[in-house]
């Protein structure tokens, strides 16, 4: 069952919030931005950056997942290994809140998620 909209929005202006703090000065983020997108019950964060073959060109790197799990009432954690597939984050696999999510992916303890 996917979120309803009024769960979707609150969850976009929350990500988006942390998203707005974290971003670069302005006059790197056509070199370096941060981004998020929320799909489903998925929120994912994300870097952008110009291709390096291509810079013309942006793609984008992923940085930390959370998926939320209804039946549960948890948001599972998600990062990106070197075989570029979503493993869950062995430290903490699940918070209560997003709120809690957003503070592991700030702290970065582990150095999973923005190395």
């Amino acid at each position: 069952m996917a979120l309803t909209d009024l769960e979707a929005k609150r969850i976009e202006r929350t990500v988006a919030q942390f998203v707005e703090r974290r971003r670069p000065p302005p006059h790197v983020r056509p070199q370096l931005d941060l981004g998020f997108r929320v799909s489903g019950q998925s929120v994912e964060i994300f870097e952008v950056r110009p291709r390096w073959d291509n810079p013309s060109e942006k793609m984008e790197r992923p940085v930390a997942k959370a998926t939320f799990v209804k039946s549960s009432g948890k948001w599972t954690v998600f990062w990106m290994r070197a075989d570029l597939k979503w493993h869950r984050y062995p430290h903490v696999p699940q918070v209560r809140s997003l709120e809690h999510f957003l503070e592991l992916v700030e702290e970065d303890a582990h150095s999973c998620f923005f190395g």
